[in-house]
């Protein structure tokens, strides 16, 4: 059997808004204009007019004995940009962001209807003018056979290959100096990207903005195990284990989501410099299940007399499991500042790797996840060279069990009883360690880096329930 689909996607053209009332800020020379455009869309070019997303998937059976079956399957599919309202939001001149820097706290004065004070800049949010749509083209492919009268095995591919994705980017920086040359320091490298303490913003009558680049790439393969024994004598089984790798240049799109990574791209001018493990990025993830009636009371190996009141507290039990298994999650170190002189107040800035360091990185344990010796603080006005997501944190197990209990009461009232177990073992399945290694230009890093302070599921839960069924 194969089967194929089209679709073409016509959305309107951008945040259309007919009163007008479509603000973004655009770019002359790669430098962000004082004043936002105000028109009936925030794109100056619309690139969504035709996106046709073809898709076709295939099933077959190889021998033609209904044992072995191969499905395979392409698609191409895009997100519209149904969230530009939130990137928008703060966008002037209709709700303006203003920030001020290097002011004392004490010194500050809002008084409603009146100037706000003096120094403050506006802090542009937008999208680029002619962003793309993004897009991910997926593939799949998998065999499925029957080993035993009651049991299959299936083994696939699935793989995917994103573009046009969305980054967040502070889109006014200052021009960057490639060394060598002035005013670089005469230490650093041939190629280092620095920026001199001081360096003015690409365009100073603005701070520093939130904007949203379709620029991003993502790349995903995964090989998928599924053997599953359906329901036979009171026993099921189904056991999944997928292996794979996710690859990306950016994960969320801002710092408030992005716990483990950072929000923002490091260096705009490069987005590349990220390409590595996304957030989500489990290389073995194996989660298996099974229930089993439990053999009591009439047709069962036990009891399998009992009548009347005996069979009603005897018969109808049902054991159930799950138990899910994965490693860990990537994360990036950072730093608690900016280094740079490059003004992002968000810092998505990383340390360098510690040249005369050995020994292993990650140690595991909670008080100390992993060695901050392994890394220095990059030299002022440049970007460390450490990668994003490169240490894996904890890994995660967990053993989910219930015990449940179906009495008949007449013929078409039942009562269920359950009793649930969550993590049964109780075991602290941690979260991600501070990520942060040097809060301040020191060369001692921070005393909380590596350190663990949360759980990333409960403890153990026990629940009960009772239930009636008609």
């Amino acid at each position: 059997m194969i089967s194929a689909s089209a679709f073409v996607s016509n959305p309107p053209t951008g945040g259309t808004k007919r009163t007008r009332r479509a603000s973004n800020y655009v770019f002359a020379n790669g430098v962000i204009q004082t004043n936002p455009v105000v028109a009936n869309s925030v794109l100056t070019r619309n690139r969504a007019k035709f996106l046709p997303d073809p898709r076709v998937g295939l099933a077959w059976d190889p021998f033609g004995k209904g044992k072995t079956v191969l499905h395979a399957g392409f698609g191409v599919y895009r997100a519209l940009l149904d969230n530009l309202d939130y990137r928008l939001d703060q966008t002037a001149p209709f709700n303006t962001t203003l920030t001020l820097k290097s002011v004392p706290l004490s010194s500050l004065e809002f008084v409603p209807g009146a100037p706000p004070p003096s120094g403050n800049r506006i802090s542009p949010s937008g999208l680029e003018p002619d962003a793309y749509t993004p897009t991910v083209l997926t593939w799949t492919l998998r065999v499925e056979h029957q080993i035993a009268r009651d049991t299959s095995l299936a083994v696939g591919y699935v793989g995917s290959h994103g573009y046009h994705e969305m980054l967040s980017v502070d889109g006014n920086e200052p021009a960057p100096t490639i060394c060598p040359a002035v005013p670089c320091p005469a230490n650093l490298a041939v190629g280092t990207v620095y920026y001199p303490a001081g360096a003015p913003l690409a365009n100073p009558a603005l701070a520093n903005t939130t904007t949203w680049f379709s620029e991003g790439l993502s790349s995903y393969n995964a090989l998928e195990v599924d053997v599953n024994r359906r329901l036979s004598r009171g026993f099921q089984v189904r056991g999944v284990y997928t292996f794979s790798k996710s690859l990306d240049d950016g994960s969320s799109l801002n710092s408030s989501v992005g716990a483990n990574a950072p929000g923002f791209v490091m260096f705009p001018l490069n987005p590349k410099l990220d390409w590595g493990r996304s957030a989500s990025d489990a290389r073995h993830i194996a989660v298996i299940n099974a229930s089993y009636e439990l053999p009591l009371g009439a047709g069962g190996a036990l009891f399998r007399g009992s009548r009347g009141l005996q069979e009603k507290l005897i018969g109808g039990w049902t054991l159930s499991g799950v138990e899910s298994v994965q490693s860990g999650f990537p994360f990036t170190p950072q730093l608690g500042f900016n280094s740079t002189n490059n003004g992002d107040s968000r810092n998505p800035i990383r340390p360098s790797w510690n040249p005369d360091f050995s020994g292993p990185v990650v140690l595991g344990g909670p008080n100390r996840y992993f060695n901050p010796q392994a890394f220095v603080l990059p030299p002022p006005g440049t970007y460390g060279n450490a990668g994003r997501d490169i240490l894996t944190g904890p890994g995660r197990a967990t053993l989910d069990l219930s015990l449940a209990k179906l009495t008949p009461i007449s013929d078409r009232l039942r009562m269920q009883l359950r009793a649930e177990f969550f993590n049964l073992f109780n075991r602290a399945n941690f979260s991600t360690p501070n990520t942060v290694v040097f809060s301040a230009a020191s060369s001692s890093p921070a005393p909380t880096a590596g350190i663990i302070t949360s759980t990333a599921t409960t403890s153990r839960q026990i629940q009960f329930g009772l239930k009636l069924l008609w």
